[in-house]
């Protein structure tokens, strides 16, 4: 499958799964279910554009490399705004539809993975935001997992709370990656 193929397959995937998992996390008030729906939602714009960027100079795609890694920072400041909110009502969320929710995220995050791990050297730091950010993801919900298996167990918010600051922290640090692989693609571009 081209580059091309993959990154917009990944965009519509990711943009699908955001919906359910978006609609599952405000269902049943789960913090680390709201920041990777926001992260999927992320995901999905982040392809498209470097569906739209692919063409372009190394120095632009280092341009839009660095407003990518600016973009990955959002789902982590949302989830903190969430999180914020979370503390001042410690319910624990639904055990059964966060592991099944979080289950079904990993298959489509380890499918995107896949997909664009083949690529992820080619386009520069656009590909390799693509695949940081699915990479990412699958780790986050393999946390989401384990959080609803946790939680059914104790009945506590915190696994879920935890898990979604976590994913928070491995957003901030794929922005910090693609932001260092922009700099460095837009200063090859300039020489």
């Amino acid at each position: 499958m081209s580059m091309r193929s993959v990154i917009r397959l990944v965009a519509v995937l990711n943009l699908a799964y955001f919906g359910i998992e978006f609609a599952v996390a405000l269902s049943i008030g789960s913090v680390s279910l709201f920041a990777d729906s926001i992260d999927f939602l992320e995901d999905a714009s982040v392809n498209f554009l470097i569906l739209i960027a692919l063409g372009w100079s190394a120095s632009r795609r280092g341009t839009v490399g660095t407003t990518l890694a600016g973009i990955l920072l959002v789902p982590g400041l949302a989830t903190l705004w969430m999180a914020w909110h979370k503390f001042s009502i410690l319910i624990a969320p639904a055990p059964i539809p966060l592991t099944l929710t979080g289950l079904g995220a990993l298959v489509i995050n380890l499918s995107c993975a896949l997909m664009l791990a083949r690529h992820r050297h080619q386009g520069g730091s656009l590909t390799k935001a693509a695949f940081l950010s699915a990479r990412n993801d699958a780790v986050g919900n393999i946390a989401i997992v384990a959080a609803g298996l946790i939680t059914a167990v104790m009945h506590s918010a915190w696994p879920d709370l935890i898990v979604g600051l976590g994913i928070a922290v491995l957003n901030a640090d794929a922005a910090r990656e693609v932001y260092q692989a922009a700099r460095n693609e837009y200063r090859l571009g300039e020489s």
